[in-house]
């Protein structure tokens, strides 16, 4: 099943210079929640660690033996921002570290904590340093463990998505 496939079609108007144009796309704002108890059952997934490199249709291919379930990868795990909800490749994230805090910045203190990582000033006794690149790689880090939603569920769950996508039975 090919996520895009489902999802509803509508006309969009496209002003090209000072003509318009109406284009049949693919709504995507169609936001379409899995049946919450399936998603809140912790009996349901398995726990994944993404290695560098592995998109979402990677690990589907490996868990899965298809690329077709990545949306439900990344709906299991709420994330919906391929690029910025998915853990990034180390070259990646320092050229987003240096993209965002500039060149020659990665180094430079982010914030400063104490001995329970908690955020404090400068000043405070035994603070220390966070720099920018140990930052991003915390919250790099924090994508990296993934829920997976079980082989014998899967099925149940493209079910369900379709019946959501089309409750008509069109």
């Amino acid at each position: 099943m090919a996520y895009f496939n489902k999802l509803p079609e509508m006309l969009y108007n496209f002003q090209i210079g000072d003509k318009e144009r109406m284009v049949i796309v693919r709504d995507i704002t169609a936001n379409v929640r899995i049946v919450k108890a399936v998603l809140d059952s912790i009996t349901l997934y398995d726990e994944y660690d993404v290695v560098d490199g592995e998109t979402p249709e990677i690990v589907s291919e490996k868990i899965y033996g298809s690329p077709e379930y990545h949306w439900a990868i990344m709906i299991a795990n709420l994330r919906f921002d391929y690029l910025n909800d998915w853990v990034m490749p180390y070259d990646r994230l320092v050229q987003y570290c240096t993209d965002k805090y500039g060149e020659g910045e990665t180094g430079s203190i982010h914030h400063y904590e104490d001995e329970n990582g908690y955020v404090v000033n400068d000043d405070y006794p035994l603070a220390t340093p966070i720099d920018n690149i140990t930052y991003e790689s915390r919250i790099n880090e924090s994508k990296r463990r993934i829920k997976i939603v079980s082989k014998p569920i899967i099925q149940q769950m493209v079910n369900e998505f379709d019946t959501l996508m089309n409750p008509n039975g069109i």
